[in-house]
């Protein structure tokens, strides 16, 4: 559940972002993250070495992309990008990803991530599962997310999965006390989502999604996905950052 307890600022953490294109990046977090005192940098991973770079960060954010895992063949640096994360991991330290990122984590833990041959694209409201209602995520309960994805992850082993939706049922998965996993996009700034609709105007044709509403939908919902979603980074953060 959310903390209420104020929380000193630290003064050195260091969070890194992998960005796969520039418009899916921290977003509506980027603030929080700067308010609790870390430096944000990024790393872009088409094109930027990851191994290494990912390990002594005190917070990696893997962020969303228009390829999925099983792209690896035709975009090699997907292969460099796993081993990079399963490196992390391995460190204990906290590391959330958010679609392609959850999917990149789920495969670095072992989890098989395959196309589905359809697409979720648009704001609707997840199923948290009961172990969700008792995460970090329950404050998400009935605020519509911004879904934007084709491929699905299998929950990998020992991990928890905390929601779904009626056609992609592994939504959320957390991974012992650090990890974390979000199919679905709470960092999105409502107020920038010309971009997403710009840069994904191929991908929107071809679904026949008009992006009038789904701009629409972002002027409707945005600022109660912006305020749960700093809620939910807001508890998350106090527990991994307090070791519990």
């Amino acid at each position: 559940m959310p903390s209420s307890r104020p929380h000193a600022a630290p003064a050195s953490r260091h969070a890194v972002a992998v960005r796969h294109v520039h418009f899916e990046d921290l977003g509506v977090l980027a603030p929080l993250l700067e308010r609790r005192g870390y430096r944000v940098s990024y790393v872009d991973a088409p094109s930027d070495p990851l191994a290494g770079s990912l390990d002594d960060a005190d917070l990696v954010v893997v962020l969303g992309g228009p390829v999925g895992v099983g792209d690896a063949p035709a975009y090699p640096f997907l292969a460099r990008e796993i081993a990079a994360v399963q490196a992390r991991l391995a460190t204990g330290r906290p590391t959330l990803g958010v679609c392609l990122g959850a999917q990149v984590l789920a495969a670095a833990l072992g989890a098989d991530v395959a196309p589905t041959g359809r697409t979720e694209i648009g704001y609707a409201p997840l199923d948290l599962t009961d172990d969700g209602q008792r995460s970090v995520l329950a404050p998400l309960a009935g605020v519509p997310v911004l879904h934007w994805h084709g491929d699905a992850f299998a929950i990998p082993q020992g991990a928890r999965r905390l929601a779904g939706t009626p056609g992609f049922p592994h939504q959320a998965f957390s991974h012992g006390r650090s990890t974390l996993g979000l199919q679905f996009h709470v960092e999105a700034d409502p107020a920038r989502i010309e971009q997403w609709l710009v840069g994904h105007a191929h991908e929107l044709a071809g679904a026949g999604i008009d992006p009038r509403a789904l701009r629409e939908d972002a002027r409707r919902h945005g600022a109660a996905l912006t305020a749960a979603a700093t809620a939910v980074l807001t508890s998350w953060l106090d527990e991994v950052e307090d070791g519990r």
